[in-house]
């Protein structure tokens, strides 16, 4: 069971949480970067995440929907800037594709995997935004609790994979 771990956001523009998951970093990384597993871990139940499409790469993009129990949808769209297998994922929705701009960036997002030892995972996910004004939406959207949640999703998906 996901166990956390106090982590200490690296300036007032970030939100972060981190994790030892009973699971092995391959698993993880191979999670967040197969469309399949991805669409079982990505949001928060009872939202559902019925689209994935991912090229895991850096310069690759990805396009994740997101679908609410009453039917409304979110689409993501972002950029890996730095992909390091079974250790690092790092993503922007600053660009949409091939260096597109966004309308409106938000975040970055930093996923690390670090071996805790006997198959166990240091998961760390960090949100960097370009405004205060943006890190407290999130916040108040439930950053924390949203994120955690899925970090446990992910836990769950991954051990089966």
């Amino acid at each position: 069971m996901a166990t956390p771990v106090d982590v200490t956001p690296t300036d007032d523009l970030e939100l972060a949480i981190c994790r030892i998951l009973d699971v092995p970093r391959e698993k993880l990384f191979k999670a967040w970067t197969t469309p399949e597993l991805l669409k079982q871990f990505w949001c928060p139940l009872p939202w559902t995440t019925p689209e994935a499409h991912l090229d895991v790469r850096t310069g690759g993009s990805s396009v994740v929907v997101m679908r609410s129990p009453e039917g409304e949808e979110q689409t993501h769209r972002g950029v890996y800037l730095e992909v390091v297998p079974n250790e690092k994922i790092v993503f922007t929705d600053a660009f949409t594709s091939a260096w597109a701009p966004s309308d409106k960036p938000f975040m970055v997002g930093i996923i690390t995997f670090e071996d805790a030892g006997a198959g166990r995972t240091r998961y760390t996910a960090r949100a960097r935004h370009w405004t205060t004004e943006d890190r407290n939406t999130h916040d108040r959207m439930g950053f924390h609790e949203g994120w955690g949640a899925v970090a446990e999703q992910l836990e769950r998906v991954a051990a089966g994979a």
